[in-house]
């Protein structure tokens, strides 16, 4: 979608409204990179199942 890293970081940080502070600018660009990460290690096939995400939740969780 973006072909620079700047462009994303810049797509980001403008859904963002104009009182955000300079935490939630890093904030948001983590959890953007983050989830990214994610979509593409489940494109990749090393994402895990509902029934074994829902076992580490559980054991995380206690």
């Amino acid at each position: 979608m973006f072909s620079t890293t700047k462009e994303e970081a810049k797509h980001v940080i403008d859904l963002l409204p104009n009182e955000a502070t300079m935490d939630d600018i890093m904030y948001a660009l983590y959890i953007s990179t983050k989830f990214q990460r994610g979509e593409k290690e489940i494109r990749e096939g090393r994402g895990v199942d509902d029934e074994t995400a829902r076992i580490r939740l559980q054991k995380w969780s206690r």
